[in-house]
């Protein structure tokens, strides 16, 4: 359903919109989860490990991709703001050709590098060729991921978020489904996993064409919307690009903090990776909530709206806040009963406990951050957010480098909040001297 966000009650608009990307993220989070369970249990270890393995080359890739259709989803929410439909039509043309280069390029290149990225990985020998043609199957699928995307985030600009949580549900079902048949019931291994991502992602993308199509007419293309444009180009790919960049910055940074955890012994690797789970469920509402005071931004901001971007932007805060409320309060209560569900190994579980004790009363921090971030996304400050995430990401891994080694796990906590702050030391002044 399109929603105009220039007009109506700004805190449930947010929040109506936060909702389903919340559900969306939440489907994700167990759409992989589910991949690792079937193959661990009825394809053995080394198809796990392989699994595993070829997981960060994927994950990476599928970060760049998002982060192009955050950038595009930008445009096209200033446009549709602006009430100007053939631009925003004229963007997701554009958009859709560059994801097929793109796709096309990292098809290529998967094939024929693939190997030589996961050598460079240091992947064991005995499940290399395994974790090799998982990868490139995977690779077939990066098309239909790419076109998924682009739609979701042109509904998404029109200020539509359940529709594409709607395929994606349907997809990690399908999903799900189809490891069972392929892995447990025909013993196909990483090949089944790998054949049923690609049929579910291939399904979520043709489905949101065909809703596009016959339900949204204002997205509907033409053949003149597929020209390229130079100036709407370069500015496509400054957005896009930036944002790409931004969203790989975080997953090699904890890879350079997984490398000191790994020093600490296997109960605090445990308990690292276990408080990383549960993080990535926990999280999701504030991440969502600032993708939500982007879109709502971008629209507003091509709207010329400025009075009401601010107000959003200071909702936006109190929902950030309001849900910290929450999370803090859940953790402290109930943190050591979600980690057992990792083990029941007890330092493992004391590890985890000292890292909520602290983290806790912290988590307003990347509240306020996902704030700072939607909002400027939403202006079109795209080097502004990328800037802070490589502050707070550099800082975090300085600061974990230095504290753990003294501190164990409960240095990673402080490492976080320490890049967190160094990230609001860069943000507050910036808005303070540009917005007010």
């Amino acid at each position: 359903m399109i929603q105009d966000f220039t007009k109506g009650n700004i805190t449930k608009q947010l929040i109506q919109f936060a909702i389903p990307l919340v559900l969306g993220n939440l489907f994700q989070l167990t759409y992989n989860a589910v991949d690792s369970i079937v193959v661990g249990r009825f394809a053995g270890t080394d198809a796990l490990a392989a699994v595993g393995t070829a997981d960060p080359v994927m994950n990476l890739l599928i970060l760049g991709i998002t982060g192009l259709c955050i950038g595009a989803s930008v445009l096209m929410s200033s446009f549709f703001g602006a009430g100007d439909y053939g631009k925003l039509r004229q963007e997701m043309g554009l958009t859709l050709w560059l994801g097929a280069v793109l796709s096309l390029v990292v098809l290529a290149g998967g094939m024929v590098l693939s190997e030589q990225v996961l050598v460079l990985m240091n992947v064991p020998e005995d499940v290399l060729d395994m974790a090799v043609h998982y990868l490139r199957i995977i690779f077939i699928g990066m098309p239909f991921t790419c076109f998924y995307n682009i739609f979701a985030a042109a509904l998404r600009s029109v200020g539509d978020s359940k529709t594409p949580i709607r395929f994606l549900a349907l997809a990690s079902v399908l999903n799900a489904v189809l490891d069972v048949i392929f892995v447990a019931g025909l013993k196909l291994g990483v090949t089944g996993a790998g054949l049923a991502t690609d049929i579910a992602e291939g399904v979520s993308a043709v489905l949101c064409m065909i809703y596009v199509r016959r339900r949204v007419p204002i997205l509907h293309l033409r053949r003149q919307d597929f020209r390229m444009e130079k100036e709407l180009l370069g500015q496509t790919l400054r957005y896009g690009g930036v944002t790409a960049l931004q969203q790989c910055s975080q997953p090699i940074g904890k890879l350079l903090i997984q490398g000191v955890i790994n020093t600490l012994g296997v109960s605090t690797i445990a308990a690292f990776n276990a408080v990383g789970k549960i993080e990535d469920f926990a999280l999701v509402p504030g991440r969502s909530i600032s993708n939500a005071m982007m879109t709502f931004t971008a629209q507003n901001h091509g709207a010329k709206q400025k009075e009401r971007i601010r107000a959003g932007f200071r909702k936006g805060i109190v929902l950030e806040f309001g849900y910290w409320g929450i999370i803090c309060c859940a953790l402290l209560l109930s943190g050591k009963y979600v980690a057992a569900l990792f083990g029941e190994d007890e330092t493992m579980l004391s590890e985890c406990l000292r890292y909520f004790g602290v983290m806790a009363f912290f988590y307003w921090l990347p509240g306020m951050t996902n704030a700072f971030q939607g909002f400027f996304r939403g202006n079109g400050r795209m080097n502004i957010t990328l800037l802070g995430t490589l502050t707070q990401i550099s800082f975090r891994v300085l600061f974990t480098c230095l504290l753990v080694p003294k501190m164990g796990i409960t240095g990673v906590a402080f490492a976080c909040i320490l890049g967190w702050i160094m990230m609001l030391v860069l943000e507050i002044p910036y808005y303070k001297f540009t917005f007010s």
